[in-house]
């Protein structure tokens, strides 16, 4: 079964996720809902944040551990998280589009299949639709268990044998060798977080460490590359911000720059913002 947002309101959103309704945060919603509150009570699952960080799931009926969902061409495998995420960001799914239309067009121009490095990777969407659209891909993310999460996805939608490397590293590490190694990539994509600490203890905060990874991330692009994606969550990181952040560094390449939110389009006829996006392309033959 499908993904659908169902409706939102009064900062949360309702959605069916394969064949089960889950209502959790959606900080941007701060209009009224406008299906009825029967509607809302039918939700499976209601997540809970924590004022410490984290939270926790209210189970009205007992779901599996583990269940699919299918969005933006792709098959899921969802499962809940004590932070209320389930392994399928929807609002990514217009990017995958124009993602595959480069990966495509870099291989016309290219003559071959694109290096694509993808950065924060998580559960892998990009990375699947890169992959699929015939590029070589490189999936890192710090976290062990949401990279084998992403392997599950890639072997579901029968993409398990393509040319995907699985990393488990510090991003900003991860370039800086690769950078030393002088290895190069056609195509970048990130999406930071807001806050995190490394296996070392080590505390990133966007504002302070996002200069240094976006030098990092160009510093692993090929001369002539195909396609640079910039996404974030972060409050007060709008389309503006991130298309000045990145404009910044790709001043010398030819191509079109565009940014804008990641809309969820919702069943109500309107449509739910879930952050922002930066995105380049070449567009030379």
């Amino acid at each position: 079964m499908t993904y659908a947002l169902l409706d939102s309101g009064d900062g949360r959103k309702l959605e069916r996720v394969g064949p089960y309704l889950l209502d959790r945060q959606a900080p941007a919603a701060i209009w009224k809902p406008r299906l009825p509150i029967g509607e809302w009570n039918r939700a499976d699952a209601v997540h809970h944040r924590s004022d410490k960080g984290g939270g926790s799931w209210e189970f009205r009926t007992k779901l599996p551990e583990k269940w699919e969902a299918v969005w933006g061409g792709f098959t899921f495998i969802v499962k809940p998280t004590p932070f209320g995420h389930i392994g399928l960001f929807a609002e990514h799914a217009a990017r995958w589009k124009s993602l595959a239309q480069s990966v495509s067009a870099a291989t016309v121009r290219l003559g071959r299949p694109p290096d694509i490095l993808n950065l924060f990777a998580y559960t892998g969407g990009a990375t699947m639709a890169a992959s699929r659209a015939g590029a070589s891909v490189c999936h890192v993310d710090a976290a062990k268990g949401v990279v084998d999460w992403a392997r599950e996805h890639a072997a579901r939608n029968s993409l398990g044998e393509r040319p995907i490397r699985w990393i488990v590293d510090d991003c900003s590490e991860y370039l800086a060798r690769e950078a030393r190694r002088g290895r190069r990539y056609d195509g970048i994509l990130f999406d930071p977080p807001s806050f995190g600490r490394g296996s070392r203890g080590e505390v990133w905060k966007i504002e302070d460490g996002i200069h240094t990874l976006l030098d990092l991330c160009v510093g692993v692009l090929n001369p002539d590359p195909a396609y640079v994606l910039f996404t974030c969550h972060t409050p007060g990181f709008t389309p503006t911000v991130l298309g000045e952040l990145l404009a910044e560094r790709i001043a010398g390449f030819p191509g079109q720059k565009t940014s804008g939110e990641m809309l969820i389009p919702e069943k109500t006829g309107r449509s739910l913002p879930s952050g922002s996006f930066a995105e380049w392309a070449q567009t030379g033959d």
